[in-house]
């Protein structure tokens, strides 16, 4: 079984560029860095969308509850959905003292015999990991017992912030599951889907356009994804990191031991979705391929600029402010540049160093970068006449406070705005916003008020 995976390591990523010119590691753990979600909720995050797998919180039932449905993540699987259900030992007081670790053994025995998935993932939490309990011995005879891989994914939530959580899921799938099948097939044109978790469908906006082109997504880690799929990544020709940066560690040791190259990309926005799929047909570097691939380009930027034209005029000078995190602190920036909105600002407190200049970079210099949005944000909708805030639910009151349209475009949104026909959904829901009068009239005064 593989040893427990090095903090210090994971936070002193070497294929982090910045990370050389910083006097302490990115991500390193400060004060409150858990109060936007701890390393357990990152790593159920990068994982939780295999449907095929038990998802086994080893914890007290709080652990289980405060983390349950926190993403719209859609699947194809046919199976029956264990994202669904909601797994856990349920630790107690008497298990503090005389060790959870006999609990385990019985849940996934009982997990096993109901459910028969494809794998159980079994979570540590702050509780399980200070009372010591073994679960790397527990999960390799489990594994040797049921003949089914058995994932210790050691993330209990002290250890540091959502994003370091999101590392320690990669860790956990490539000590445990990559390299442990190999595909009935192989194509010269396979790629790995690293950091897409398909939230609202993203994923299905640009896997047809792929699929189309020739590419096969040999594996996802995680969105829509299977056991069996991830099991047989190592045969992938490309890695395609598509939004969580947080990943970066596992693309480099996948390229150490495997020889897989890797590309970031993003698919918000027409002008990236262009870019990314130009991106990966250049990497795998086939000539016909990059021939096909502009050619699709331009027909689908035709298609999508046909349907965008009255969007445009009715966004012409408009302004928005962004408060969202990690690579969408400029993705989503683009697509609505894209749309003719001027993006005023954008919060990057929750975003990477790499992430950061990006969003400088699409902003301008004019732009400006919040690292306290929750105080910033109401005060530049005032300074700069801005008429949108995208943001997540927790923002709704800074609009309607302040009067102004809201939408939102964390993992709560209800539709996909990934791919060409997501910047569609983006642009009728941002239309939609602007003309809902809601938002100016709960901000005005009762009739009875001075």
């Amino acid at each position: 079984m593989a040893s427990k995976p090095k903090i210090k390591e994971l936070l002193d990523e070497s294929a982090c560029e910045h990370n050389k010119t910083k006097k302490v590691a990115c991500n390193a753990p400060t004060p409150g860095a858990t109060t936007g979600g701890c390393a357990f909720e990152g790593a159920q995050i990068s994982l939780f969308p295999y449907a095929d797998a038990a998802h086994l919180v080893h914890g007290p039932m709080t652990c289980l509850g405060t983390s349950w449905e926190t993403r719209a993540t859609g699947t194809s699987w046919q199976g029956r959905d264990l994202t669904q259900m909601g797994f856990t030992t349920d630790v107690s007081l008497n298990d503090v003292v005389f060790s959870g670790e006999e609990k385990l053994v019985k849940a996934i025995d009982y997990i096993m015999e109901h459910y028969s998935p494809e794998a159980v993932f079994v979570y540590a939490t702050c509780v399980t990991a200070l009372i010591g309990d073994d679960i790397d011995l527990i999960c390799k005879q489990a594994a040797e017992n049921f003949g089914v891989p058995m994932v210790p994914v050691h993330a209990a939530g002290f250890v540091g912030s959502k994003n370091l959580g999101s590392r320690l899921g990669g860790e956990a799938a490539l000590a445990h599951l990559v390299g442990t099948k190999e595909p009935q097939e192989s194509t010269p044109f396979d790629i790995n889907l690293i950091g897409e978790y398909n939230v609202t469908g993203d994923m299905w906006q640009y896997t047809p356009l792929l699929e189309e082109l020739g590419i096969r997504v040999l594996s996802t880690l995680s969105g829509d994804g299977r056991i069996a799929d991830i099991r047989t990544a190592h045969r992938a020709k490309l890695n395609v990191i598509v939004c969580a940066k947080s990943l970066v560690s596992l693309t480099r040791k996948m390229k150490e031991r495997y020889g897989i190259p890797s590309i970031s990309l993003s698919f918000y926005g027409k002008r990236d979705t262009s870019k990314g799929l130009l991106a990966i047909a250049e990497a795998l570097g086939d000539d016909d391929l990059n021939v096909g691939t502009k050619a699709l380009v331009a027909r689908e930027e035709a298609r999508l600029e046909e349907k965008l034209a009255p969007y445009k005029t009715f966004f012409q000078g408009k302004k928005a402010v962004l408060n969202t995190g990690g690579n969408k602190t400029w993705s989503i920036a683009a697509a609505l540049q894209d749309l003719g909105i001027e993006v005023v600002a954008t919060a990057v407190k929750k975003a990477t160093e790499d992430d950061r200049e990006k969003a400088r970079e699409t902003l301008g210099d004019k732009g400006v970068l919040m690292m306290n949005p929750g105080v910033e944000q109401a005060k530049l909708i005032d300074e700069t006449g801005a008429d949108l805030l995208l943001a997540g639910g927790r923002s709704l009151y800074t609009a309607i406070k302040k009067g102004i349209a809201f939408a939102d475009v964390n993992q709560e949104k209800k539709r996909s705005y990934g791919g060409y026909d997501g910047l569609l959904n983006l642009a009728e829901d941002l239309k939609n916003a602007l003309q809902n009068p809601v938002f100016k009239n709960v901000a005005r005064r009762a009739p009875w008020e001075k």
